[in-house]
């Protein structure tokens, strides 16, 4: 990873995805392709060939700079599909994506290290791991084998029992510390460039996730790339007595404070609200 961390956590350098250097010295953001029959939010959804394309060219015409495929509900309580069906969902979408859009950076969100491999040898080129590699141990060594842009995200538990009373003594310190480790991790199986995500959502409540969005800064420490994902999630519309379909304000109002802290990435659906508070964040920054 060739960076140099600045103030409020911007970056000068670059993340390598399958030859094309993507800088990040600038927030960039990722648009959410979901080819699930049961993502928590319907407008994300996708499984036709065309609609895929029609989502794809809607999100980079938008501003997105990372196209995220997954190809199942990692939602609370959803159910494992298992790699076979991940893999006959994302195999075509990503064949077809990069022959109509061949310079898209396409990310794989995946905890299987075999879907991770094959994806990226279909022309894929950042794997993106709910379990930063807890659920398969042999994801990160594959990473660093296939030499890909890792993102590690933390969870507690599995998608099917995440939300089932999680409890932490101080979760700011418990997913730092986490990270800590699977940094070292990362690093000795060889990967370059490691993204942290600190997931949001995933094994918190609502008073979790908040106070790891107010000290998101902590994580600078780590000398990482961060990665937020909290579009039109519960901690949005549970807190504000909405649904996911009406959590958009919600949403801009939490990449504002996450550009903020500095936030260098952000997993979205709605690219055109995300990259306008990029836009005016970016703008206060020279005032």
């Amino acid at each position: 990873m060739d960076t140099m961390e600045g103030k409020n956590g911007e970056y000068t350098g670059t993340i390598n995805c399958q030859g094309s250097l993507l800088d990040l010295s600038k927030p960039v953001i990722m648009g959410i392709i979901n080819i699930t029959e049961d993502s928590f939010f319907a407008g994300s959804r996708t499984q036709h060939i065309d609609l895929i394309l029609e989502r794809a060219a809607q999100l980079l015409d938008n501003g997105a700079q990372i196209l995220d495929i997954g190809a199942q509900s990692t939602r609370p309580g959803a159910i494992d599909v298992g790699p076979d069906t991940e893999l006959e969902r994302l195999l075509p979408a990503v064949r077809i994506l990069k022959e109509h859009y061949p310079a898209a950076i396409l990310s794989i969100d995946t905890y299987y290290a075999n879907v991770a491999e094959q994806t990226i040898h279909a022309g894929a080129a950042i794997i993106n791991d709910i379990s930063a590699g807890d659920l398969d141990k042999n994801m990160i060594p594959t990473a660093g084998r296939l030499q890909v842009p890792y993102i590690a995200m933390h969870m507690k538990g599995t998608p099917a029992d995440m939300q089932q009373r999680p409890d932490y003594a101080d979760v700011t310190q418990e997913v730092l510390d986490y990270f800590i480790r699977k940094r070292t991790e990362c690093l000795q199986a060889g990967i370059k460039d490691i993204i942290i995500d600190p997931g949001f959502g995933f094994g918190k409540t609502i008073a979790h996730n908040y106070t790891l969005l107010k000290k998101l800064h902590v994580f600078h420490m780590l000398d990482c790339p961060l990665l937020v994902g909290i579009s039109r999630k519960s901690m949005i519309y549970k807190l504000l007595d909405t649904t996911p379909a009406e959590a958009l304000n919600g949403t801009t109002v939490l990449h504002t404070l996450a550009l903020q802290q500095g936030a260098h990435i952000l997993r979205v659906h709605d690219v055109k609200a995300a990259m306008e508070a990029v836009k005016i964040t970016q703008y206060m920054k020279t005032l």
